[in-house]
């Protein structure tokens, strides 16, 4: 979930030219509506990319390991605690392109890793990939696709990481959030895969209740992290439920890391996400 923003600036053109290296400030028509880049009024050099009015990416040029999302940073201290070799080689397939934020830091943490993004507005893949400075074939691979659809054509055990980061205004497409999504999900991770997914939900939780039983009814081991007040039901907000067949048990350095972050947060292990799913019914199609 983002952040509205204002009023827009003069319109840019799709068509961009040749000599134009970077981020360029303006509106761009994308498939899906606009997409707008803007410089971020609060740190010198960084930019936000808004699409259709909501706070989709912001990047750092020059600086891929830096996350300004809470989610995000959540994300990826998860993954450090489940995968701390950073020379390791992981596959990791991105559902939900926008900026490719999450892509950029995993690049920069796992240099050897090999990434597809998925993004179903082609207008936006091409002006992210034409901007952004993105890491180029093989390294990262941009496709243009419908999440579900592509995630079920893949061959099965050929991805260590899947992280599902869609929304279509300010909650997840119903069919990426049921127990037969979850499955293919599950067929296209390999031994001791992990599959993250980020959850906007109302104050009263019973989307994160219905997606931590589907994950749960799927996968032997979960956690789910949040700030305080979210998992209290006090606002609208992110949180992040994960599911693999290999522990997940979080460890003290990733419980210190979520404490201390800019936005703290706690990080619920199995046995919590299993009571919190309690009473709720996995999401079926």
């Amino acid at each position: 979930m983002a952040r509205r923003r204002g009023r827009r600036d003069a319109e840019a053109s799709t068509k961009i030219a040749a000599d134009d290296v970077g981020p360029v400030a303006g509106v761009y028509p994308i498939d899906t509506g606009t997409a707008e880049l803007v410089p971020d009024p609060y740190r010198d050099g960084a930019w936000q990319l808004l699409v259709n009015g909501v706070l989709s990416s912001h990047w750092v040029p020059g600086e891929p390991a830096e996350l300004d999302f809470e989610y995000m940073r959540w994300i990826a201290a998860l993954l450090r605690d489940r995968f701390t070799d950073g020379s390791a080689p992981l596959r990791l397939l991105h559902l939900g392109g926008a900026g490719c934020s999450l892509a950029r830091w995993a690049n920069a943490v796992y240099p050897a890793s090999r990434q597809v993004v998925v993004e179903i507005d082609a207008a936006l893949a091409a002006l992210v990939r034409d901007r952004f400075d993105l890491p180029r074939a093989p390294m990262l691979r941009l496709r243009v696709g419908e999440a579900r659809a592509v995630t079920e054509s893949l061959t099965p055990g050929t991805r260590d990481v899947v992280i599902r980061d869609v929304f279509a205004g300010a909650v997840t497409p119903e069919p990426l959030t049921t127990l037969e999504f979850t499955r293919a999900v599950d067929a296209l991770l390999a031994a001791g895969g992990v599959y993250v997914a980020n959850c906007g939900d109302r104050p009263d939780l019973a989307l994160a209740r219905g997606e931590a039983a589907t994950i749960a009814a799927v996968f032997e081991h979960t956690v789910a992290i949040a700030d305080p007040p979210m998992f209290k039901g006090r606002r609208w907000g992110n949180i992040i439920l994960a599911g693999s067949h290999a522990p997940l048990e979080p460890s003290p350095a990733l419980r210190r890391t979520l404490l201390t972050d800019a936005v703290p947060a706690q990080v619920w292990d199995d046995a919590q996400v299993r009571r919190f799913a309690a009473g709720s019914r996995p999401r079926v199609d």
